[in-house]
């Protein structure tokens, strides 16, 4: 493994794509700490936590804790995460986005275009409402009533307001230049690095469990056994694939030969990667959202007991909507009816199945019966931490570091960058973290 590591630093361009990464991913940690204009950064950290367990905590996860301290990366890479979802789901119902999607290079730069004014325009709006939020918070501070934003009005506001939106538009800029000159996809690795952030915190949080005998070391052996079975069965989720063996028909265009070999069309266990958790996390927050500013409603708190995540009835509705959101996502990412009509454009057939329309019923049968346990199986990875929680009694923040929405996206993400580093090496004839045997032929710079 260390002659592996050793020969990614020998080759100069990957050296300089994985230097320039992490240079990026440098400065997006660093804005993650620098505060926006007028926000006492004390009162602020008093009063975030009673909402850690709302949406607002969920959000800040993606922030890497940027947005509980309030800085200028507060807003995080979501608002164009979210600007990409939209005109990802447009392009299944509009037509418009559905030529677009199909007039190949042009096609890709305009819904790049539309997806960045998508991105300043929720930033505009998310931000508005942070401004107006940090504004009426206030905290408890040695039994005086301190408010978060000393100075409230239409400067903090309006200060607020370019500063969340320009930390994002940089994040995203950041994100595609990593896209570009760096290694991996750079928004998911600037996602993945805010989550890690958190990890030396989860970390001396365990240490002090056991060092005041909360836990005893049999107990965190345990755990820790678990934890790695956790994400051994993440990363099958994620790798886990079905094949459909597809053959080309031979075909003669001038003087010569095109088609004639086998290939595979690979049905994902998990096609819809890690967001059914989002969607049906960031609904499931909703309701203790909205009761979290009804303290003296009966109604509002009962209903955040139900919907706590201790209760059986939150997890038997989180599970159904992920479930639910796991075969809707899928649906949308991949068209059986679209494959059927490439592979019968390019003279491909699946053996022993009509080409057309019994085709695109035969992959959507198959994708319908390989999604079942991968939605079974996504549900239980995000709910298992909760359980775990009520089983062993540990921190909440250990248990959401180590299940659901962060593993998913830290193991999919670092098994994709691993990937890439991979394809770099092979081409030169080096040996990949993932090939099982030395690969004969002459090394070369």
């Amino acid at each position: 493994m260390i002659d592996r590591i050793r020969n990614i630093f020998n080759i100069p361009e990957l050296r300089k794509r994985i230097l320039f990464t992490l240079g990026i991913l440098l400065v997006v940690r660093i804005g993650a700490h620098i505060p926006i204009p007028g926000v006492d950064g004390e009162a602020l950290g008093a009063a975030i936590q009673n909402f850690q367990n709302t949406l607002f905590g969920l959000y800040d996860l993606f922030a890497g804790g940027a947005f509980q301290r309030a800085t200028l990366f507060a807003l995080g890479i979501m608002p164009y995460i979210s600007a990409s979802i939209i005109i990802q789901l447009m392009g299944a119902v509009v037509p418009y986005f559905q030529r677009l999607q199909k007039e190949g290079e042009e096609g890709r730069k305009k819904i790049t275009q539309l997806t960045r004014y998508g991105t300043v325009l929720i930033s505009t709006m998310q931000a508005y409402g942070i401004s107006i939020f940090l504004g009426s918070m206030t905290s408890n501070i040695g039994g005086a009533v301190v408010p978060v934003v000393p100075n409230p009005g239409i400067l903090f506001t309006f200060t607020a307001i370019v500063s969340l939106v320009t930390g994002t538009m940089l994040m995203m800029w950041l994100g595609e230049r990593i896209t570009e000159r760096g290694i991996g996809n750079g928004i998911s690795l600037i996602i993945m690095v805010g989550i890690m952030s958190r990890f030396p915190n989860v970390i001396i949080t365990e240490v002090v469990y056991v060092q005041e005998g909360l836990r005893g070391l049999l107990g965190e052996i345990i755990l820790i056994a678990i934890m790695f079975v956790i994400v051994g069965c993440v990363v099958l989720l994620t790798q886990g694939t079905r094949k459909i063996p597809v053959q080309y028909a031979k075909r003669v265009v001038g003087r010569k030969i095109y088609g004639g070999q086998a290939t595979h069309i690979p049905m994902k266990v998990n096609t819809a990667g890690v967001m059914p958790i989002i969607f049906a996390q960031s609904i499931m927050f909703i309701p203790t959202t909205i009761a979290t500013f009804f303290t003296n409603n009966e109604f509002f708190q009962s209903m955040m007991r139900w919907f706590s995540f201790d209760h059986p009835f939150y997890w038997f509705v989180f599970g159904t909507m992920i479930i639910f959101f796991t075969y809707f996502y899928t649906a949308i990412a991949f068209d059986p009816v679209q494959v059927s009509t490439t592979m019968k454009q390019q003279g491909g057939f699946i053996p022993g199945v009509r080409p057309g329309k019994k085709t695109a019923e035969f992959i959507d049968n198959i994708l319908t019966r390989v999604t079942l346990p991968g939605s079974f199986s996504l549900a239980f990875i995000a709910i298992f931490p909760y359980i775990l929680m009520q089983i062993m009694d540990i921190d909440f923040n250990l248990a959401s570091f180590f299940g659901g929405t962060s593993l998913l996206i830290v193991v999919g993400v670092g098994l994709d960058t691993i990937q890439q580093i991979e394809s770099h090496l092979m081409m030169r004839h080096y040996d990949g973290f993932l090939s099982k045997g030395r690969i004969r032929g002459r090394r070369r710079m």
